[in-house]
Parts: structure tokens; C-alpha cells; sequence
């Protein structure tokens, strides 16, 4: 198994070359020392790939293996990155690729929200969980807004007992500020009601109840929907974020933006060709 090096230690979690080419840029620039900080220690690939591990594994910090940097860094990094906006910054960034690899414009004109309840640990602070009385669910809920191609334009995450009229307002209002092209917003009868004219008055954007057919039995696929659905689906794939095991909402949070990151990236170079040779074709020669 490779050391703590550049390469990484081969775990399915770790990032392939061309993962790592479009992240990599968007990094802070790294403390060389002197008076840029103390120099960095430990490669920001396997700082990535640790966090990575996390999520994807359900690892607890005090556990990564030790072929990555140790846990008190790998946290301090995933705090620090949390902190200054860079989590944000590649995860907005790698979105817009992400739409414009797919032949759409940066922004998108149209969302979709949704909300998930989710049980917590024994170690979440009970001040920042609740109970779903809906869902039969004790723990946290997960608001997202996203585009019609199922990728996070908002993600609030809040105790299980609030309301989906009430726990939309933040994902709506900020889906308003940091993508004011967005028109149009779908959601499902649990958003209906006062929200709907809420959104309409105070945010002057269309917030339209998408509503089951009265002849419906069992679940069907909603056309206007089903991409936010995907989603939660997508993200409760990581065992990280099977159950909320983070002891703020805010991290919570920020788990969400890096499982997002990590299918972005996969999404992105998968469509891109590449640059490694292939093989050399076999030259014959006569006897």
C-alpha cells in the first residue's frame, strides 16, 4: 500500500488523477511558510481523499487509517475549508461545470425542493434534534433546493420537528440571493399553503405545489420532482449521511456539500476523455 504521499493509498474513495485536476485549482492557495503561515506538512490530495473517506465510509475522525494525515488535521482542514467559504466555492464552481458539460447555462431558471428526516446519533446534542411526527422520525431534517438536474443550490438543515413551511424559508430565501434567475420553485403538498404566497410576496418567485393524482396507489414518479428525489437518494448512499452523526447542524450542512462535491467530480470526468495514452500498437515485421 502507497505511504501518505501524493498518490493515495487505493481506497474506491480516493480521487483518480482527473478527479483531482478539478478540484486541486480550486484549493486556497497552500501556506509556504514564513510569513504565509507555518508550511504545510501533509499533500492536500490525501487531506481530500481523508475527508472523502469519511464520508463515503461512515468513518468517525479518530479512526481514518493511518496512511492519511492524522485526524486532528484532516478535521482542522475540513473546519477550516467549512469556515472560509472554500467548500462552498468548489462545490458551487464544480455545479456550473457540471450544467454547462451538460449543454445548460451556469445558472439555472428553475429549482426544485424537498425535504428528508433523518434519525441522529446518541451523541447529537438534543438541542438540535426533534421529532417528525409525519414520518415517525427522531432527529434532524434536511431542506435542499436544486435544479432541474438534481444539483444542491441550498441545503438547511434543522431539528425533525420543524415544519416544511417554516424550515423552506432559509433554502428559498437564500436560493433567491445566490441565484436570482431562478423563477420557478416545485414542491410537494407538505410546502403548501401560507409558503406559497410567502415565496410570492416577499421573494416575488412562483412557488408551485406539484400535487398526486387522486387516483394514485402506491408511489409514482413525479415528472416535476423526481430530481430532488434522486438527490436524497444519491446522498444517503454515503453511509456518512445515512444518519446525521454531526454535532451542529452547520456540519451537517457542509457533509452534504462534500458527497456532492465527490459525485460532481466522478460526473464531470467520466465525461471528459482521457489524457492518458493508450497502447501502442503492435508493429509486425516479416520473417
Amino acid at each position: 500500500m502507497v505511504g501518505p504521499g501524493v498518490t493515495g493509498g487505493g481506497y474506491p474513495s480516493d480521487l483518480s488523477d482527473e478527479q483531482w485536476a478539478l478540484v486541486e485549482p480550486l484549493l486556497p492557495p497552500a501556506r509556504v511558510g514564513s510569513k504565509g503561515g507555518r508550511r504545510e506538512k501533509h499533500p492536500r490530495r490525501r487531506i481530500v481523499d481523508a475527508i472523502f473517506y469519511v464520508v463515503r465510509t461512515w468513518c468517525a475522525w479518530r479512526q481514518l487509517p493511518r496512511d492519511f494525515a492524522p485526524w486532528q488535521t484532516v478535521y482542522w482542514y475540513f473546519t477550516w475549508w467549512r469556515d472560509d467559504g472554500t467548500v462552498g466555492r468548489i462545490h458551487d464552481a464544480l455545479r456550473s461545470q457540471v450544467r454547462e458539460a451538460d449543454g445548460r447555462d451556469a445558472e439555472p431558471s428553475a429549482g426544485l425542493i424537498d425535504s428528508q428526516s433523518v434519525r441522529t446519533a446518541d451523541t447529537v446534542p438534543v438541542a438540535t434534534r426533534g421529532f417528525d411526527a409525519g414520518k415517525k422520525v427522531k432527529g434532524r431534517k434536511r431542506f435542499i433546493v436544486t435544479d432541474t438536474l438534481g444539483l444542491v443550490l441550498a441545503v438547511h438543515v434543522v431539528a425533525a420537528s420543524v415544519q416544511d413551511r417554516d424550515g423552506a424559508r432559509h433554502p428559498l430565501l437564500w436560493t433567491r440571493l445566490d441565484h436570482s434567475g431562478v423563477q420557478k420553485v416545485w414542491a410537494d403538498q407538505g410546502f403548501a399553503g401560507r409558503l406559497v404566497d410567502w415565496t410570492t410576496q416577499t421573494l416575488g418567485r412562483d412557488l408551485e405545489i406539484v400535487r398526486k393524482d387522486p387516483d394514485q396507489r402506491g408511489f409514482q414518479v413525479q415528472s416535476k420532482r423526481w430530481a430532488v428525489e434522486r438527490t436524497f437518494s444519491w446522498l444517503t448512499a454515503h453511509r456518512r449521511l445515512a444518519r446525521d452523526y454531526e454535532a451542529s447542524p452547520a456540519r451537517s450542512e457542509t457533509m452534504i456539500r462534500w458527497a456532492k462535491i465527490g459525485i460532481m467530480v466522478r460526473r464531470l470526468a467520466q465525461a471528459r476523455p482521457s489524457c492518458r495514452p493508450g497502447p501502442r500498437p503492435v508493429t509486425r515485421t516479416s520473417s
